[in-house]
C-alpha cells in the first residue's frame, strides 16, 4: 500500500471575481522510503501541494489518502492527530520557540499525543543524538548555530515516528556548507526507511532526492527519477567561439 495516493485534487480560491485554480487535476504516489522532491516556480502549486500534503489545507475536490485512510473525509480533531502523530513537518525558518532548550523543543509534539507523552525526555534525548545534537540539548535556539537549529527542527519532526517528513524549503536560509551537511543528513534518514517529501526552488538540492516531480500551473509537469530529471533539464552547452 503506498504511503501517499493522491488522485484528481483540485484546489481552487475565490479572489474578487476572478477563480484561481491553485491545483489542477494533480494525481501522485508515493511508496514508502521514497525521498521526492518537489519543484517549480511561484505560483506552480508546489506549497499549496505541501499544505495538503501536510493535511494544513483541504482540496476543492478529489482525494488524499495517507496510509490508506482518506484523510479528506476527517474532521478536524482527527485531522490535527495525524499532523501531530503521522506527519514531521521542517520549515525553512525552523519554528523553534526560543525559550526552550533543543530537547523542551523536541518533546513538544509528544505533549499532544495521546500514547507518547510517557518517556518523553528518553526519546527527545534519542532523535537528538540521532541528528548528532547530544552535546547540545540543553542550548536554547539563539546559542546553535542555523544548521543546529534545522537538526533540532529535524529531530522534533522525527519524534513520532512520522509515516512521512515533509520539508519546506529546508536549506533556504543556510550556507552551503550547512545545507549540504542537512542533505546528507535526509540522504541518512532516506535509508534507514524514512519517506521524505522536499519542496525546494534549487535544482542542486532537489539532486539529492531519488525523483523529481516539477509542478507548473497547478499541475505535475513532470515526475522522473533524478538522473533522469537532471538530463531532462539540463542547461545546453554554450556554444564555443570561433574567435
Amino acid at each position: 500500500m503506498p504511503v501517499i495516493r493522491l488522485t484528481d485534487i483540485h484546489k481552487h480560491y475565490v479572489v474578487g471575481e476572478e477563480q484561481i485554480r491553485a491545483l489542477d487535476g494533480v494525481s501522485l504516489t508515493v511508496e514508502q522510503n521514497e525521498y521526492v522532491a518537489i519543484m517549480g516556480t511561484s505560483g506552480s502549486g508546489k506549497s499549496t501541494l505541501m499544505n495538503i500534503l501536510g493535511c494544513l489545507d483541504r482540496p476543492t475536490h478529489g482525494t488524499y489518502e495517507l496510509d490508506g485512510n482518506d484523510v479528506t473525509r476527517m474532521g478536524a480533531a482527527a485531522l490535527a492527530r495525524v499532523r501531530n502523530d503521522r506527519i514531521g513537518f521542517i520549515f525553512q525558518s525552523f519554528e523553534l520557540m526560543p525559550r526552550l532548550t533543543a530537547l523542551k523543543n523536541v518533546e513538544l509534539p509528544l505533549l499532544y499525543s495521546r500514547t507518547g507523552w510517557w518517556g518523553r525526555s528518553a526519546r527527545a534525548r534519542a532523535a537528538l543524538t540521532k541528528v548528532r545534537l547530544a552535546d547540545r540539548m540543553k542550548h536554547r535556539p539563539n546559542q546553535l548555530s542555523g544548521g543546529q537549529r534545522q537538526r533540532v527542527a529535524i529531530a522534533r519532526a522525527l519524534i513520532n515516528d512520522p509515516a512521512i517528513l515533509l520539508a519546506d524549503e529546508p536549506t533556504g536560509n543556510l550556507d552551503s556548507r550547512t545545507s549540504d551537511e542537512i542533505l546528507a543528513l535526509f540522504e541518512d534518514l532516506h535509508r534507514s526507511g524514512q519517506t521524505i517529501i522536499m519542496v525546494t526552488h534549487e535544482p542542486d538540492v532537489a539532486r539529492h532526492a531519488k525523483r523529481v516531480v516539477r509542478m507548473k500551473d497547478g499541475r505535475v509537469l513532470s515526475d522522473l527519477s533524478s538522473e533522469q530529471d537532471v538530463r531532462m533539464n539540463a542547461l545546453p552547452a554554450m556554444p564555443i567561439s570561433s574567435k
